[in-house]
């Protein structure tokens, strides 16, 4: 992996994007970016509309989704959320909670890079794998799946395009501090299945400051963090 300026390895953002990474602006550049070593990201914010519109038939695949924290059956509007990025050998770990009013959902993933494209492994095990390619387009990112594949006891097994994953972010046009993410979990036939889409502010935070650096503003999931982090 190469090495950004200031002396922490490149992003898996950086190193798929090449120059292209530069073309965005300073509050995507600071959440793609390199994390310096002994410091986390994390980003707070509601996220507008999260969940599935097929739920109500969809109920035993989300909860079984759940168990392996990659989707959820619940949904809901004006959710909080935090989300935390940890570097790692390979690349970067992701953690995302939402706050429902009964439950806190978790979603993890892990991501390294593979030439111009991005290799996310899904959920508590990474046994769902997505190969998604980046861009650049009017000064957001995008990101879009190319691949699907199973992991199954170590073996990797290609599957059929079931499902199309599109991930955007955008500078928030009302705070230059904020940005907006919108996440759609597409399949033929249904159209969109799930979806997540909302604003949050990020930080890059040392280690130590990890869970006391989770804001007051969303004091019902900062508790259960506080109680409940793994770390």
């Amino acid at each position: 992996m190469t090495t950004a300026d200031g002396g922490a390895p490149a992003s898996v953002y950086q190193s798929a994007l090449c120059d292209a990474f530069a073309d965005l602006p300073p509050v995507l550049a600071r959440y793609f970016g390199p994390i310096p070593p002994g410091h986390v990201g994390v980003g707070e914010g509601v996220y507008d509309i999260v969940g599935s519109r097929y739920r109500a038939i969809g109920w035993p695949l989300l909860r079984w989704a759940a168990r392996h924290e990659t989707l959820f059956p619940e949904s809901g509007r004006r959710v909080p959320f935090v989300v935390e990025n940890r570097p790692s050998r390979d690349g970067l770990a992701g953690s995302r909670w939402f706050g429902f009013p009964r439950v806190v959902r978790v979603m993890r993933d892990s991501m390294h890079a593979d030439g111009g494209e991005i290799v996310e492994r899904l959920g508590r095990r990474g046994g769902l794998e997505v190969r998604l390619r980046p861009s650049v387009q009017d000064g957001g990112m995008v990101l879009r799946s190319r691949a699907l594949a199973w992991w199954v006891r170590g073996v990797r097994v290609p599957v059929p395009p079931l499902a199309h994953v599109e991930v955007r972010e955008d500078a928030d046009p009302c705070d230059s501090g904020r940005q907006r993410v919108d996440v759609r979990l597409r399949m033929p036939l249904l159209g969109e299945v799930f979806r997540y889409t909302g604003s949050f502010a990020y930080r890059i935070l040392p280690e130590s400051d990890t869970v006391s650096g989770v804001s007051a503003a969303v004091p019902t999931l900062s508790m259960w963090l506080t109680q409940n982090s793994p770390h």
